[in-house]
């Protein structure tokens, strides 16, 4: 009988020492996503890998929205909590303006008060440390000196929040002075000063119209855009800013308020249908300037939105962006081209 061996058999039809041959991998499929106006130039690629059923994973959204999942629109926004909150608010804007006017002066305060403290925890998390204190009890001064003693009132109120903020910070010691003060200084200009010009718009006594005016047009700046944009965004206006925005959207938005403003400019304080034209391009312009500034700072901090407060929006500071700089040309522009 033969004594067992430990050798390998050789394998018929292939030498002892090859190695058995591996199958070649399957290979990888670039994608490419639906809005390849909204993505960075710069960003990787998204692959397309087979998984083990046979499926591919592309990073797009799936084709159906899953059972009772809120309905999210092309521009990433819940279509439906959104309009029902901006609905809602524009509610509280119009009964505050022609039940009781000085009520729109605590709408303005709330929202100021609100914002401020959003915007201080965005930067606070960003490592800045703003000194909230003073700024809000220095926006509330803005806004009541404003109503009682117009921009100079407005001005002063600013110059003595600076100051208070300057002197509040001195109690944390010298690490940091200069950064927190600016980004408290940054805030007080940002919020409650370019809110304030919203309380000069409501002084005169048709006051409510302007007021109305000014937030309807930049209503209709954001609901223009993003129809447009929607339909027929190709051509990213700040791609590695807010990459949705694109030149058609910003179109969209000009047309819109063009239209608003000269109807309004016209019928409704009787001035020249060139300043309701010179007021809707001025209104898109700085509606999306403000949009665009807002977003830059919130990339700088690595956030998506100021807050959580508004459902469908983000934070109440991710609405008042497009009001706060288009308030300051309302005010400029209906004072020159439709004097009270």
């Amino acid at each position: 009988m033969a004594e067992p061996t430990t050798e390998a058999l050789p394998v018929v039809g292939r030498s002892p020492g090859a190695s058995r041959p591996v199958p070649p991998l399957p290979p990888v499929q670039t994608v490419d996503t639906a809005d390849d106006a909204g993505r960075d130039d710069d960003a990787p690629p998204v692959t397309a890998l087979p998984d083990a059923l046979g499926a591919e994973a592309t990073g797009a959204p799936p084709a159906e929205t899953p059972s009772g999942a809120p309905r999210v629109s092309r521009a990433g926004r819940d279509l439906g909590a959104a309009i029902g909150v901006g609905a809602g608010l524009g509610a509280v804007v119009i009964a505050s303006l022609f039940l009781y006017r000085p009520a729109f002066l605590l709408v303005v305060a709330l929202a100021v008060v609100v914002s401020v403290t959003e915007l201080v925890r965005a930067l606070d998390n960003g490592g800045y440390r703003p000194p909230l204190p003073p700024v809000l009890v220095g926006g509330l001064l803005m806004l009541g000196l404003a109503w009682v003693r117009g921009p100079a009132g407005l001005v002063v109120a600013f110059f003595i929040t600076v100051l208070a903020v300057l002197l509040w910070r001195l109690g944390d010691g010298p690490v940091g002075y200069l950064r927190d003060t600016s980004a408290a200084v940054l805030v007080a200009l940002y919020v409650p000063l370019l809110a304030g010009f919203a309380v000069l718009l409501l002084v005169p006594d048709d006051g409510a119209a302007r007021v109305l005016l000014f937030i309807a047009t930049v209503v209709c700046s954001d609901v223009g855009g993003y129809a447009a944009g929607v339909l027929f965004g190709k051509h990213p206006m700040a791609r590695r800013i807010s990459p949705k925005k694109s030149w058609e959207g910003f179109a969209g938005s000009v047309t819109a308020c063009v239209v608003i403003g000269v109807l309004a400019v016209t019928l409704a304080f009787h001035g020249p249908w060139w300043g309701g034209v010179l007021f809707g391009v001025a209104m898109a312009a700085t509606a999306t300037v403000g949009d665009l500034a807002e977003s830059l700072i919130k990339r700088d901090l690595g956030i998506k939105d100021m807050g959580t407060l508004l459902p469908g929006h983000g934070g109440l500071m991710d609405r008042m962006d497009s009001l706060l700089p288009s308030a300051v040309v309302a005010y400029l522009l209906l004072s020159a081209v439709v004097p009270a």
